[in-house]
């Protein structure tokens, strides 16, 4: 019997919309896989300048506290999970180099409204050679960046 697929998930705001957990319940039904959360930490306003390494480090560990059981559920199977760096594109980089992961699911806000998207994070994460999922969240909180 192979091992189970190892799938890093990297989300924020969207953690726990449902277009993120159908996308984890379908990757689990489809064949085994283990999950890795990581949520990059989200510096506002001025801590962006002042101090980005330190801020919302209490906003991303109140979203992993919050979301890992949701997305345990959905997986079947328990979801771990760390925080990552403030730019997304270092948390995954970082993520891909300290384990082994087969696959990224990149849970984003809408277009519209995304920072992530803007930065090109999806396009950027697939020049890493693994396969990458997009899951565009369709609601969002009001004045979200992700």
């Amino acid at each position: 019997m192979s091992e189970p697929a190892s799938v890093l998930v990297v989300a924020h705001q969207t953690a726990a919309t449902p277009g993120l957990l159908e996308a984890v319940r379908e990757r689990a039904q489809r064949n085994p896989a283990k999950f890795h959360l990581v949520v990059p930490r989200m510096p506002h306003g001025m801590h962006k300048v002042v101090d980005p390494e330190e801020t919302g480090e209490d906003d991303a560990q109140l979203v992993l506290s919050e979301v890992l059981p949701k997305l345990s559920e959905a997986a079947g199977t328990e979801v771990t999970g760390a925080l990552g760096d403030a730019e997304p594109l270092s948390a995954i980089q970082d993520a891909v180099n300290l384990g082994h992961y087969d696959e990224i699911i990149i849970s984003t806000l809408p277009k519209r409204i995304s920072r992530w998207l803007k930065l090109d994070l999806v396009s950027k994460t697939k020049g890493l050679g693994l396969p990458v999922t997009h899951v565009e969240a369709v609601d969002s909180p009001v004045g979200a960046s992700q």
